[in-house]
């Protein structure tokens, strides 16, 4: 953080209310999500970890900072073109931000290629997995000559800049060469493009065992071959990112329809960011920046190699197992393993649900045993009437709507909650949206003017002279893969009033409803952030009476104004909180008089923390919930989000546990100090994702002991 953004914290003064609107005491969202990429940064430099994951968070951090420049960083590029004035909540203007956005992301893309540069792939050739350039490759000239001939060569396309030729478009995030050329012919310069195919071709070519060499050097290399007869003056690396972020009009008669045009233009966003290899020609750079009309703002100088993101094809090398941290398999839940009674092929997950409400929580216990378990049995079984199930984010190799395509072919109702607009999801939930419809399943896409961000499956089945409603409530999406790398918990219930307000949430997004608040389940954006800021006021009033109050919340991320200056006003209460925050948190805690007693921690690591956690306590009372709301107002105000109350003793106990080993890392943890600034805990004594691996194995075990 900037000196010059810092500002002297309001101390709260006896008889003065603090100003809690205070620019001093809220950090700036984008900056905050930038010191998110840093800690992931920081895992890349982190020596006590094994080399390949190493390489690994390298990947992670520009594949998240592209992202934040297509989205985030476009938001704020128009609203400088529109002259948009406004101070965000620490007092900064657009201009201003867009200042200290480029000044932050600079110094931490420096960090970025002097780790990979000058420490990892050093370290990576020392261990026999080599990134190199055709020369240092020791391949001979022929090999690498006929490989470009017969394999990339015939999917390159140079093309011209100059008379007649104007400057090419270029797609958001591909890799160009820009070609400085001379024609001996006319005694003239003249530049090309040359796209680097690295969305057909493998970005590192393999050359021998563990020795790759980048595609863009390949092509750099035999850049004679592409223009015969025309001398090669220089040439250099740019990389162009886009605006992708788009709003369609709920008004449309085809929602789908809108959302394939809408992704077809999103090839001609505007130019947010320029990378360019700082190497390149004076001349070639200031010409590339006038053909693409960018500011200073926007341009990204880099050393060495451009789109690390790619590395992926490295980390994901055959062998080395030394290199990489120990492999972790999902185990299944305790309340799902086969019981001795148990006939067929799988256990009766319905049975399981009846004995009791469980949580399961991923990675460390499996997806395929418990959520694609249900639908897969909801789908083949006769007493099954319907099946419903939202859909924001899911993945080629789940079985979860091809096991709804097959209970709507086995005549049951199937319902498909697809949310169109998932970012960066479009293609893959439109090709589920229409492989659901051509077989009859029931396809909606929501209420206009919201996403549905709620995970949530209901089965209902017909069993003997009533009808039992079936729950999962998630904290993440269901989608398979990613169940093995993000942190996430699942509630399975069959409680009365849950099913049925569960219901009542799908009828109200297939149909015209108002649903109002119920009595057990948050759902936003009309009955969630009221509620919540009732908790928070209960905890304040219990601590004022000389009872206990505790608040304790686990999320992704913290924005929301409201809630945060509750918060404050809890703190200022002397009310005990201890946020759990992964990526952004515009609270500033520490500060005297205001937020004293509000410690916040953020655990970045091996896997993805995801989940979303929120206890209150206030006497003897204990109000917890999970869900897939974080406390943001783009979830509050404009999703659909669903929050469900944990009740019992021994589940609550689970999560709180959960949050208590969080607290404690001093291995993954960062802290958030008042001076806006995480520090990151140097005990490596505790390690939230190595304790819950270990409590996993070890419920396991008593389980298995215990059939």
């Amino acid at each position: 953080m900037s000196d010059s953004l810092i500002t002297e914290h309001p101390r709260g003064e006896p008889g003065v209310e603090p100003d809690l609107r205070n620019p001093a005491l809220y950090v700036n969202r984008e900056l905050s999500w930038l010191d998110f990429n840093e800690r992931v940064l920081e895992l890349a430099e982190d020596d006590r970890l094994p080399l390949l994951e190493r390489l690994k968070f390298l990947a992670i951090y520009t594949s998240n900072l592209d992202e934040f420049f297509m989205v985030r960083v476009a938001g704020v590029h128009e609203q400088i073109e529109a002259r948009v004035d406004r101070l965000y909540a620490d007092g900064l203007t657009p201009t201003r931000l867009m200042e200290e956005i480029a000044r932050k992301a600079r110094a931490l893309d420096r960090r970025h290629a002097r780790q990979f540069n000058e420490v990892i792939r050093p370290a990576l050739a020392a261990e026999g997995i080599r990134i190199v350039s055709c020369v240092e490759s020791g391949a001979a000239p022929e090999q690498l000559k006929r490989h470009f001939l017969e394999h990339i060569f015939p999917v390159l396309t140079p093309l011209a800049i100059g008379p007649g030729r104007p400057f090419p478009y270029i797609s958001n995030l591909s890799l160009s060469l820009l070609v400085h050329l001379r024609d001996p012919a006319l005694e003239s310069d003249v530049y090309a493009r040359v796209k680097v195919p690295k969305e057909v071709l493998p970005r590192f070519v393999q050359i021998t065992q563990d020795t790759f060499v980048p595609l863009e050097d390949i092509i750099a290399h035999h850049l004679d071959t592409l223009f015969p007869g025309i001398e090669v003056v220089s040439h250099s690396l740019f990389r162009v990112t886009r605006d992708a972020d788009f709003d369609v009009s709920d008004e449309a008669d085809d929602l789908l329809a809108a959302v394939e045009d809408e992704l077809r233009r999103r090839r001609f966003g505007e130019v947010v960011r320029l990378e360019i290899s700082s190497d390149v020609e004076p001349a070639m750079r200031e010409r590339l920046i006038e053909w693409l009309d960018l500011d200073a703002n926007q341009i990204y100088d880099e050393r060495g190699m451009l789109d690390l993101s790619d590395l992926w094809q490295i980390v994901g090398v055959d062998g080395h197992p030394e290199l990489r941290q120990r492999p972790w398999t999902p185990l299944t839940h305790p309340a799902l393993r086969p019981r001795p009674d148990d006939t067929g092929d799988q256990p009766d997950i319905f049975a399981q649900m009846r004995e009791g409400e469980f949580l399961v929580h991923y990675p460390y216990h499996s997806f395929s045993s418990s959520v694609e378990r249900l639908v897969l049995q909801a789908s083949e079984d006769p007493n099954v009437l319907a099946i419903k199930m939202t859909v924001y984010r899911t993945s080629d190799d789940s079985a979860l709507v091809p096991a709804l395509i097959t209970a709507a072919e086995n005549g049951k109702q199937a319902v498909c909650m697809v949310e169109l607009k998932a970012r960066f999801d479009e293609r893959q939930n439109i090709r589920w949206s229409r492989e659901l419809e051509e077989v009859g399943a029931h396809v909606v896409h929501g209420i206009p003017g919201l996403k549905t961000h709620a995970k949530t499956i209901l089965v209902i089945r017909r069993e003997h002279d009533e009808v039992r409603h079936y729950v999962m409530i998630g904290t993440g999406n269901f989608h398979a893969k990613n169940a093995r790398l993000y942190e996430d918990f699942g509630f399975f219930t069959t409680n009365r009033v849950v099913g049925q307000e569960v219901a009542n949430l799908f009828n109200t997004l297939t149909g015209y409803a108002h649903p109002g608040r119920g009595r057990k389940v948050l759902v936003a954006p009309d009955a969630m952030r009221e509620p919540l800021l009732e908790l928070i006021e209960r905890t304040i009033k219990a601590r004022r009476e000389g009872e206990h109050a505790r608040i304790r919340m686990k999320m992704n991320s913290l924005v929301d104004q409201r809630c945060i200056e509750a918060l404050y006003r809890a703190s200022m209460a002397g009310v005990p909180i201890d946020l759990n925050v992964r990526g952004i948190c515009c609270l500033v805690p520490g500060v005297p008089g205001v937020s004293d007693t509000i410690n916040v921690v953020s655990v970045v690591g091996r896997f993805l923390e995801h989940s979303r956690i929120f206890s209150f306590e206030f006497g003897d009372e204990r109000a917890m919930y999970i869900g897939s709301a974080d406390l943001m107002p783009r979830n509050l105000d404009a999703r659909v989000e669903l929050l469900v109350p944990i009740e019992k003793p021994e589940l609550q106990a689970e999560l709180n546990e959960t949050i208590d080993r969080c607290l404690a890392d001093d291995t993954f943890a960062w802290t958030l100090g008042p001076d806006r600034c995480w520090r990151r805990r140097d005990g490596a004594t505790r390690s939230v994702h190595r304790e819950l691996m270990e409590r996993t194995q070890a419920g396991a075990s008593a389980a298995q002991s215990i059939s």
